[in-house]
């Protein structure tokens, strides 16, 4: 289908028969919609684009942190050829795809990501269900306030993409002469927000639009969330192991004085909120302070993508966990808050302190195991495979 438009524009510029002569409607090149061929460059589909705008999103899903900056089918298509493009990085040889990659709810299997001057500071955050949190703020240190704020940050670091305007680099101005000059942009531009014109806050809306887009709402755990009238009560679809892991995940602990459990669950849901599993906004350090570089403690890290596609419901990984990208296995992770450490961390949440002292929850291997296998419930299989999220570009 693709190759239509180029043919039938060919036929209607140069046949000297009339319509009714040859049955085809001849192309209208003042139509925006039909006078550009964007089939030299993608394989996506411009006429008819995928929905974006208007995605089934579960009535018990409430969190959102869209703000004024509202998904349209034209302004995230616009998004996802700008999150798959390397004409964003200096040298051409990046894309924001290369860090977050669909396959992995849109993160990276290296513990640090490739930049076109070294490897990134922490490991690749997931992007999956970024839209559906209370928190509004982005990076594991919530240093941009909103997410159209970040999506330009790496694109201006000069490690990342390159475009610094420091220390020789070239600055975001010469990105947007280089996009004006690219065929594709103006006419994307104007599709998008009705001027051809480019800037860096319609850059940023536009790549927010397809970042938001990106959901994960068809897992076993949503299944059984549908059926169920709330969170606690036992899903019907689970197995006992799997409600087991649930309880455990939903309810708080209860500690003694020394900081050791010895009722109740284990309380992730304090910090990662059902049904979203998106972090409490108010969450602070979780007990995780080393740094990929060794260049000291990190204790500015706050914040964590949703738990939603943490791994594949195969149990496979995607990509290492949490700002260090050291562990590898879910059964590591709850080894870290099995027994906190509070040395040398004044930016510990309170909730993995209590009494002042770091937290002992004395998990036995069946609540590991049970945890574990309510964890991989929480994992999707369309967002590993839709087209509407992949690579648009022709190879």
């Amino acid at each position: 289908m693709k190759n239509v438009l180029p043919i039938l524009l060919a036929i209607a510029l140069c046949s000297c028969s009339s319509d009714s002569d040859n049955g085809l409607t001849p192309v209208d090149t003042n139509d925006p919609n039909q006078a550009f061929d964007f089939s030299q460059y993608f394989t996506a589909n411009f006429d008819v684009l995928p929905n974006y705008a208007n995605q089934d999103i579960p009535n018990y899903i409430t969190r959102d942190n869209t703000g004024n900056n509202g998904i349209s089918d034209e302004g995230a298509m616009l998004g996802r050829v700008l999150f798959y493009d390397t004409n964003l990085s200096v040298n051409n040889s990046v894309s924001c795809a290369s860090c977050h990659r669909q396959e992995l709810a849109f993160s990276d299997d290296d513990q640090a990501s490739l930049g076109v001057n070294g490897v990134t500071g922490r490991h690749s955050m997931r992007l999956v269900n970024a839209r559906f949190s209370d928190e509004a703020r982005f990076f594991w240190d919530e240093r941009a306030n909103t997410l159209e704020i970040q999506t330009t940050m790496p694109i201006q670091d000069h490690v990342e993409m390159g475009f610094s305007g420091e220390n020789g680099d070239l600055d975001f101005n010469d990105l947007i002469e280089r996009l004006e000059t690219i065929d594709y942009y103006p006419e994307l531009f104007n599709r998008a927000f009705g001027n051809e014109t480019i800037t860096e806050a319609l850059i940023q809306d536009a790549l927010a639009q397809f970042i938001r887009s990106i959901q994960s709402f068809d897992s076993r755990y949503d299944e059984g969330r549908e059926n169920a009238n709330n969170d606690g009560q036992p899903f019907t679809n689970f197995t006992d192991q799997e409600n087991l892991g649930k309880q455990l995940f939903l309810q708080p602990p209860v500690f003694n004085n020394m900081g050791v459990r010895i009722a109740g669950g284990i309380g992730c849901a304090g910090c990662h909120q059902a049904p979203e599993f998106s972090i409490d906004p108010n969450s602070l350090n979780n007990g995780v302070i080393g740094s990929i570089d060794n260049s000291g403690a990190d204790l500015d890290v706050t914040r964590s993508p949703t738990l939603r596609d943490v791994v594949k419901a195969d149990g496979s990984n995607n990509g290492p966990f949490m700002h260090l990208g050291a562990s590898n296995t879910l059964t590591a992770v709850l080894n870290h808050y099995n027994n906190i450490n509070v040395a040398g961390n004044t930016n510990l949440d309170p909730r993995l302190r209590p009494n002042g002292v770091g937290q002992q929850l004395n998990l036995t291997d069946q609540e590991r195991a049970a945890v574990i296998a309510f964890l991989r419930t929480l994992a999707g299989n369309d967002i590993y495979s839709n087209e509407k999220w992949s690579n648009p570009f022709i190879d």
